[in-house]
């Protein structure tokens, strides 16, 4: 059960789903979205038009074709074994109706797009060992849902620590921006996830300490100098 908070009545549905690829961590072209006996929420309505009350439930299903209900169940659960048999890596043997006439690049894009899908939703759920397998085995931490969303927006959207050091070791950004212009460290900080958001701020700045020009230093070492230097005189005449 995933909390929404600032519906309006006015809000549409695909507006929903876009906080949902946040909050409950499935990408936003997975979702199928149903309130009571009604059928799927087409986007572009809105909850008023479905008569969606305050503190309603709706049900957040997946779309069927391709097996990607079996991918993100798998992916809920967190385990490595179960998501190593159902095409996120290359050398998989799984196949569908769909992916079984796939040859060379159309196939390891259907393979990247569903390790993509896996490592997101393994991320915003803290299943440290399932994100470790799937960068393993060449999930793209750098890859965006379709509202321009990383694995690393979605782990600082739950305060996922560990996951959010084992996606920055692996070349995650804390730069990138989601379609509304938020990077990851404006989400933690506007979710008050402090302690995600502190570990993506030191990762900057030992990276930023990393890259620094060597010239940047042999002055701050110059001025350090300086600055001792002129303590040391003032405490000699004193």
């Amino acid at each position: 059960m995933f909390r929404v908070t600032d519906c309006r009545s006015d809000m549409t549905v695909r507006e929903l789903k876009e906080e949902l690829d946040l909050m409950a961590g499935i990408p936003f072209n997975l979702q199928r979205l149903q309130y009571l006996d009604q059928g799927v929420l087409m986007d572009d309505s809105t909850l008023k038009f479905h008569d969606v009350v305050p503190g309603g439930i709706i049900s957040l299903c997946i779309w069927h074709y391709d097996g990607w209900t079996e991918l993100v169940l798998a992916a809920v659960d967190g385990d490595p074994s179960k998501l190593s048999c159902l095409g996120v890596a290359e050398d998989s043997f799984y196949r569908t109706t769909n992916s079984q006439h796939f040859e060379d690049e159309q196939w390891k894009d259907w393979i990247s797009q569903r390790a993509f899908v896996a490592l997101y939703i393994t991320s915003h759920r803290g299943h440290l060992d399932a994100v470790q397998y799937l960068l393993e085995h060449g999930a793209n931490c750098l890859s965006k849902s379709p509202v321009g969303r990383t694995p690393l927006h979605v782990a600082a959207a739950m305060g996922q620590s560990d996951c959010i050091d084992l996606l920055l070791s692996h070349g995650a950004s804390i730069n990138d921006k989601d379609a509304k212009g938020e990077t990851p460290m404006s989400i933690a900080h506007r979710l008050h996830r402090e302690h995600g958001e502190r570990r993506m701020f030191l990762h900057y700045w030992k990276a930023k300490c990393r890259t620094a020009a060597p010239t940047d230093l042999i002055m701050r070492k110059f001025f350090q100098g300086v600055k001792s230097g002129f303590g040391s005189k003032k405490k000699n005449r004193t």
